[in-house]
Order: structure tokens, then C-alpha cells, then sequence
């Protein structure tokens, strides 16, 4: 199972001051030294976080994976082809939210999908879609061309008893299922953290976690390389007490 570790709240921190410190390309370099598998960044369309600079420079130094998160929109398209990434992930995306509210309707979608995915697998892009775990959505991911689904696990993080983080985390485990069975590759993430996370990495089917907000905040007071570090250890010690138990 690998690590994505997304640098938006480094930028975010930049963006209160409208300085140039801290660099979330900086911030990645480091995170791919602690071990991190891949990079995930969010290019939105107000830049409230990550701007131009920082696609194009993580573009041209992340050595590891870059997966940029962004809205199915002309402009971003047309950006995600001009850069490249290894991966774009398509990501709903109101101006008034905090952070993603919820998973893409791809039923919704649907043909300005087809399109849109057309257009960036010519490139050679390896296109997600950030999709709540419904099995309608699902079925249209793999419908409309996307290689791989990211899981979205807000409701499971944000559960309030465990019965129900159980409840989300079966419905994950069986989204996780239906998508492998119709040939899309399975990652998911929003909201995860040191807590909960051990969970949803016993989950044998998703091959990548996303993480974040918690990864970053745990930096303010450890540093990015132990964060990064701890993280890992806690998803590799699930794994392995999936494969003993």
C-alpha cells in the first residue's frame, strides 16, 4: 500500500502571510525523503493554496509520483495537459468550501467525463476519480474511462462511535471490491489520520492512501520526516496484522 502525502496546507500557511515561506515544494522534496511513495497537490481554480509555481516546479522535481487534484473544468484541463502529471484525480469543487465536501457525481457527469478523461489519457495521464463509496458510482467510473477511483473515507473519519466507523468501513472494504472487479485501481483518503487510519489500511484491495491535513499538522510539532515516518509505521503494522491474523 503506498503514500500519498498531500502539501496543500504548507501552502496554505504561505498563503496567510502572502509570503514565500514555507515552500510547499520544498515540503514535498521532504516528504519524498522520509519515504513518501507520491506527491498529491489540489491546483484550485482560486489558488487559494496552490498556485501555478508550485504545479510547475513539483512537476519538475517530485521524483516519486505526482497525482494533481483538480475540478473537471476547461482550464484545468488544459493545464494538466500542458504539466503533465503522472496522475490527475478529478475532484468536485464549490469556491466556499473549506475543503472537499464530498465525492464527484460521476451519474451526473457522465459524458463531460468521457470527454475530459479522453483528452487527458491522450497525454499519457493516469486519470482518478475522487468518488464517494456508492456502487452507481462506481459502475459509471469504470463506464466512462477512469483507471483508477479514490475512496472518499470522510464519512468513516468523521464516524462518531465505532459501530458506526464499522458500518463505513465495510461499505469502503466492498467499493474497494466492486472497483477491482471491474478493472479499476482503488485508492482512497479525506480525513484520514494517526488515529483512524490503521483501519482502512487492512483494507487489502486499496493500493494507496492520501493523506494530508493530519500529516501536516503533526510537522508543526514533530517535523515533516518524523510525521511522514509515523504515518508509514502505523500503515505497514496494519498490514502486517492483516497478512498475520
Amino acid at each position: 500500500m503506498r503514500l500519498g502525502v498531500n502539501v496543500d496546507h504548507v501552502a496554505t500557511v504561505r498563503q496567510a502571510r502572502g509570503g514565500q515561506e514555507p515552500d510547499p515544494v520544498a515540503a514535498a522534496l521532504l516528504v519524498e525523503l522520509a519515504g513518501a511513495d507520491g506527491i498529491v497537490c489540489h491546483l484550485r481554480e482560486d489558488r487559494r493554496h496552490i498556485n501555478d509555481r508550485d504545479l510547475d516546479l513539483l512537476k519538475k522535481l517530485v521524483k516519486t509520483h505526482l497525482n494533481l487534484e483538480m475540478a473537471a473544468t476547461e482550464e484545468m484541463v488544459a493545464k494538466a495537459m500542458a504539466v503533465k502529471p503522472d496522475m490527475v484525480t478529478l475532484v468536485p469543487e464549490r469556491r466556499e468550501e473549506l475543503t472537499t465536501e464530498g465525492g464527484l457525481d460521476v451519474v451526473g457527469m457522465g459524458e463531460n467525463l468521457v470527454a475530459v478523461i479522453g483528452e487527458l489519457k491522450r497525454e499519457n495521464i493516469v486519470v482518478s476519480l475522487f468518488i464517494d463509496p456508492e456502487i452507481q458510482q462506481v459502475k459509471e467510473a469504470a463506464r466512462v474511462g477512469a483507471d483508477f477511483v479514490e475512496l472518499h473515507t470522510g464519512p468513516y473519519a468523521n464516524s462518531v462511535d465505532e459501530n458506526e466507523a464499522d458500518l463505513e468501513a465495510e461499505k469502503l472494504e466492498s467499493m474497494a471490491i466492486a472497483a477491482s472487479k471491474l478493472n479499476l485501481g482503488v485508492s482512497a483518503g479525506h480525513g484520514l489520520n494517526y488515529q483512524n487510519v490503521p483501519r482502512i489500511a487492512q483494507i487489502e484491495l486499496i493500493e494507496e492512501l492520501n493523506i494530508g491535513h493530519s500529516i501536516i499538522s503533526k510537522a508543526v510539532f514533530v517535523g515533516l520526516e518524523r510525521a511522514v515516518k509515523e504515518i508509514i509505521e502505523l500503515i505497514r503494522g496494519s498490514i502486517q496484522g492483516r497478512i498475520e491474523g
